[in-house]
């Protein structure tokens, strides 16, 4: 975000001050969706590499809903979300890439894509040679839906 994009946030703008935008919402889905919410107990350890990054390909899973903007829109409005997931050139610029997702507010992402979908600074270290490469297509799609096991 730039000096001049942020001179045009008020002083009660939640990305600003910090705010949730709806308090109290995971106590809600907690409520509403018994055993929805990752636990501690749940904690699953992650896997430690068996090479250096700069000899290992990287791909990105996310559930931001980010895709080509010559792509078939996801389905925002279905009453129990899109299933789909998209392929996502792992070679694209934020100029060629959109966020369809009405779940979350994504104006900084609009700005700036790699705020939820690292793609240029992914790409930027390959060419440091810090990582190995990537792999030919990320993948994306809508983190909100009814039936996970759709997905």
């Amino acid at each position: 975000m730039t000096a001049a994009d942020k001179s045009t946030l008020s002083a009660a703008d939640p990305r600003e001050a910090g705010t949730q935008l709806r308090p109290g919402l995971w106590q809600t889905i907690n409520e509403r969706y018994p055993g929805s919410m990752i636990r501690k107990e749940s904690f699953v350890p992650q896997a430690r590499l068996t090479k250096p990054l700069a000899t290992s390909r990287l791909t990105l899973v996310s559930s931001c809903g980010v895709h080509l903007k010559t792509d078939k829109p996801l389905d925002v409005c279905h009453p129990f979300g899109d299933f789909r997931f998209m392929r996502v050139p792992s070679w694209a610029k934020h100029d060629e890439l959109i966020i369809h997702q009405l779940k979350y507010p994504h104006d900084d992402a609009d700005l700036d894509i790699n705020v939820i979908f690292p793609i240029e600074r992914l790409q930027e270290l390959c060419h440091e040679g810090r990582l190995g490469g990537l792999t030919s297509n990320f993948f994306s799609f809508i983190g909100y839906n009814m039936d996970p096991r759709e997905v």
